[in-house]
């Protein structure tokens, strides 16, 4: 295929939440995020976007839901599925110290042919996996 760029990258993936303030902590607090954007659009609307901390993967825009049709869909944008893949280079060490901080895992650790891995429910309820990829 071509006309396309070259270089290009997923870089930012839309979170619906109920309030920015609330998912900022969740985040910082729980999963050891940096909050990287926190930008008054006015009108009540914010540009908020944490990271893993030290990580250059997709950064996470925290969008507060503006109407009920949004607001339905807080902690169920795929249907139950696993949403979103959060890789560490150190799966006992992140997945112990996101227990200490209440992270609910709704699964036991496995190892699988592509690595280990745990499935948890962040502060809505959306799917993640925790995942060391096999090196």
């Amino acid at each position: 295929m071509t006309g396309f760029a070259e270089h290009r990258r997923v870089a930012t993936v839309a979170l619906v939440v109920r309030n920015y303030d609330e998912a900022i902590a969740w985040y910082v607090e729980k999963l050891g995020f940096a909050l990287t954007e926190d930008v008054d659009l006015s009108g009540g609307k914010r540009w908020v976007t944490v990271t893993p901390a030290g990580a250059q993967g997709a950064r996470l825009l925290l969008a507060e839901a503006s109407d009920g049709a949004q607001e339905g869909r807080i902690g169920d944008q795929t249907g139950g599925r696993v949403f979103l893949f959060l890789e560490t280079d150190d799966f006992a060490r992140d997945h112990a110290a996101m227990l200490g901080n209440g992270v609910e895992f709704r699964e036991a650790p496995r190892h699988e042919p592509y690595g280990t891995v745990a499935v948890f429910a962040d502060l809505h309820g959306n799917l993640w996996d925790l995942i060391e990829p096999k090196r």
